[in-house]
């Protein structure tokens, strides 16, 4: 495994897949593509390899059951992993429920013993995680978001808006570490209404652009967005798939 970590590292998968490694966690989110671009079925590829990972204390996060989002496959890593928790949203049905899954529900805390979770309603399906794990704060958004779609009635845009702000509003005050947040070139100019509302109302020290797919513009647009001006040196510019980025507390 590579990646020299300070207090985490980050490994970038795909779309709103993410690994983080802390002091004592190997925390994943919303995985999904299991197959890499090119190279070796590993972390470096931006694929999950359990035996890569077999002896961490491995917590799998899904914050919803679309297929871009959550993957079964998660769930046969406990064959190789001893220790693996899953946290999984409340839409998502399994055949047959073990006790190292753990359903989540919007409004609701969570304690793992030396994990703390908390989930938020979606403004699209299922949750949004926050995270105390390790001293560190991650946030992680799933589908949380300011969905303003061209085309749509101005109502429903203006809802949207309405839905997202209460709850991000719910974490003002939270110190944030790490945070994801979806910023779809598909919105076009839209794209930043929710990662702008979450950076001037609560903030992270570090944020990763999450929910793009293939298409990497959206950086660019970032480092010319005069409204990202004020935290655009906060955001990760993110390259591959299997990107490595350390985290230090200043």
């Amino acid at each position: 495994m590579n990646g020299n970590c300070m207090e985490a590292c980050a490994w970038y998968l795909f779309h709103s897949g993410f690994a983080v490694k802390t002091r004592e966690h190997f925390l994943v989110f919303d995985y999904y593509l299991d197959k890499p671009d090119v190279g070796q079925q590993s972390l470096a590829g931006g694929v999950i390899n359990p035996e890569e990972i077999k002896d961490l204390n491995v917590v799998v996060f899904s914050s919803h059951r679309h297929s871009d989002h959550f993957n079964p496959v998660i769930l046969d890593w406990a064959g190789s992993i001893k220790k693996i928790h899953y946290v999984l949203s409340y839409d998502i049905e399994l055949r047959q429920k073990t006790d190292n899954v753990l359903p989540v529900h919007p409004g609701q805390q969570y304690d793992l013993g030396d994990i703390n979770i908390t989930a938020l309603d979606s403004t699209d399906l299922g949750v949004a995680f926050l995270v105390k794990c390790d001293g560190l704060v991650l946030y992680h958004a799933g589908d949380l978001n300011w969905w303003h779609w061209k085309g749509e009635p101005e109502d429903e845009n203006t809802l949207m808006g309405e839905n997202y702000k209460k709850q991000i509003d719910l974490l003002k005050g939270t110190h944030v570490d790490i945070a994801f947040i979806p910023v779809d070139p598909r919105l076009e100019e839209f794209y930043l209404f929710g990662l702008d509302y979450f950076m001037k109302t609560v903030g992270a020290e570090m944020v990763f652009p999450m929910h793009f797919g293939k298409d990497f513009s959206v950086f660019k647009w970032l480092k010319e967005d005069s409204r990202a001006a004020e935290y655009a040196n906060k955001a990760v510019e993110i390259t591959h798939r299997g990107q490595n980025f350390n985290y230090s507390k200043g």
